[in-house]
């Protein structure tokens, strides 16, 4: 199988030289295991090796006997090996000598902790449109947080190609394939996750249909603000209860297994005196999930073109939090009490953000610049720096900076 290059890599490569092990975290079939086994020397598969069971009962440490960076794959499966990974960093007192994978999160706040200074934590993500193959990479982010005017030839592709990107999504499994075969992935994909996923990290039955539902609303609500209440009340249905409280267990299982990635509220210092908006958005890992969820196929989608664009804002946010989080950035989104709201801003530890819309066709592109001018004139300088750039991405149309400032970028044609 063709390994296709990874963002994560030189990442992962930077963790290895600063840090004795590296964790990396991702949903499953992001590439985890692919992109740590091009850089281990030596694998132990938790998954699917019977001797990793008996060892851990006589002694554990036999597992991380090997050539080093040693994989421990799926990790999680067998969670006491933390403790004895850290012991081991801290005897060998030596870099890069174990990367561990895992599909779900620990939910033991004290064993994260106790690896603080020994493990550096690498959150993979499902591809992004450059590392697909589908953006040119003629802008890169780093370039326009850094002010640099982009420039790029004109892209043009039709709605069925669009709703063909949303549905093979960023699973690397899936290149090469068609819409037809992405559509039975993520939906047999989500059906794992209801019936089978969820109840595994909440160590307790689940009801696999309520779960289901839950997920439908989900996906429904992608890339909006709904409540966990709203959520669970259109979950539940007419005929049925789904309380808060179950909700929010399902909700926190899904983020453990990393299904789900909301996108948090910005907090900037402004001039106005309207409230800032809390409430995250609504967010997949990836946006092909939905998909999944609710049934619908590319063919379908393409009559819908409200979900379409809904669809298309999480792949951009996707792609974004990829790009950011390789110069160690992080996404938010901006909401006040007046109603004005950008879809996108990114940060980054020096201070330096940028403000970003996300608009299918170019039609929209006016309305969606002046909405970046106006956040700009909020904000109050004194406190927070002005924006390094206020950029629109769109689905189609060429890389360009308007006279206004205001940089118009084709996720086409955006990497990091």
């Amino acid at each position: 199988m063709t390994y296709h290059p990874r963002i994560a890599d030189a990442v992962l490569i930077k963790g290895l030289e600063s840090s004795g092990a590296v964790l990396i975290e991702g949903t499953k079939a992001c590439g985890k295991t692919e992109t740590a086994t091009r850089m281990a020397k030596s694998v132990s598969r938790f998954d699917t090796d019977p001797d990793v069971a008996i060892k851990m009962d006589i002694d554990p440490t036999l597992i991380l006997k090997g050539s080093t960076p040693r994989l421990l794959d799926e990790w999680q499966l067998f969670p006491r090996i933390w403790d004895f990974t850290r012991r081991e960093v801290d005897t060998r007192k030596q870099k890069g000598q174990f990367i561990l994978t895992g599909s779900a999160t620990s939910d033991d706040k004290a064993r994260r902790h106790s690896g603080a200074g020994r493990f550096s934590v690498l959150r993979m993500r499902p591809m992004s449109w450059f590392e697909r193959g589908w953006s040119s990479g003629e802008v890169s982010l780093q370039s326009l947080i850094a002010t640099d005017a982009p420039r790029s030839a004109d892209t043009e592709f039709s709605i069925p190609d669009l709703c063909d990107r949303i549905a093979l999504g960023g699973w690397p499994g899936l290149i090469g394939e068609n819409a037809d075969a992405a559509f039975e992935f993520t939906k047999n994909y989500v059906k794992l996750i209801a019936e089978v996923d969820v109840a595994r990290v909440s160590e307790r039955r689940r009801n696999a249909p309520k779960v289901l539902r839950f997920i439908h609303s989900l996906a429904r609500n992608i890339s909006t603000e709904a409540s966990l209440h709203a959520i669970a009340s259109d979950a539940a249905g007419s005929d049925d209860t789904l309380d808060d409280d179950t909700a929010r267990a399902y909700l926190q299982a899904l983020e453990r297994l990393m299904i789900t990635e909301n996108l948090p509220a910005w907090n900037p210092h402004i001039r106005s005196s309207a409230a800032l908006r809390k409430s995250p958005k609504r967010h997949f890992c990836d946006p092909s999930l939905a998909l999944g969820a609710l049934g619908i196929t590319a063919r379908k989608l393409a009559s819908d073109l409200r979900f379409l664009g809904m669809l298309f804002e999480s792949a951009v946010i996707r792609d974004l939090r990829i790009y950011a989080w390789a110069a160690g950035g992080s996404v938010s989104h901006y909401r006040d009490a007046t109603g004005h709201e950008v879809d996108a801003i990114i940060e980054y530890p020096d201070g330096r953000w940028g403000a970003f819309e996300v608009k299918m066709g170019i039609g929209a592109v006016e309305e969606a610049s002046a909405n970046l001018l106006a956040l700009s004139a909020k904000i109050d300088t004194k406190r927070t720096q002005p924006p390094a750039v206020l950029c629109v991405v769109t689905g189609n149309g060429f890389a360009h900076r308007r006279k206004d400032g205001v940089c118009i970028v084709p996720l086409a044609t955006l990497c990091p």
